[in-house]
């Protein structure tokens, strides 16, 4: 068994300069470690099978869930189940890093939708 980490997964950019990192790839669980740099923001969103699970490991993160805004501080996380309207977005000024669980694994499993603005 090999140890993973963000120098050896598999990278990709998203949004706005957005970083993650599949350090778990799976056909039932996937575990992605993300970076937001300040000021960037994801597109609302929901999906049809996937339960997430958002853990913030450095900074602050705001998650807007079904029109409801919560600040996750270093150490928290928090659930969205499946068909919840969800956006991340990063109003601070420093990078914020922090883990998405998903189960099954989201992608091909995002439906846009439309959540208020709350920036």
């Amino acid at each position: 068994m090999t140890p993973t980490s963000t120098c050896t997964a598999e990278h990709y950019v998203w949004g706005d300069n957005c970083d993650g990192w599949h350090l778990l790839k799976s056909d039932n669980l996937s575990v992605i470690q993300e970076t937001m740099p300040p000021g960037t923001a994801e597109v609302a969103h929901y999906h049809r099978q996937s339960r997430q699970f958002f853990y913030v490991i450095e900074g602050m993160l705001s998650i807007t869930l079904a029109d409801n805004e919560t600040l996750l501080r270093e150490g928290e996380g928090v659930q969205v189940e499946p068909g919840v309207a969800h956006r991340v977005l990063n109003s601070t000024e420093a990078p914020v890093h922090f883990l998405v669980i998903s189960s099954p694994p989201s992608h091909g499993d995002r439906v846009i939708a439309t959540v208020t603005d709350t920036e």
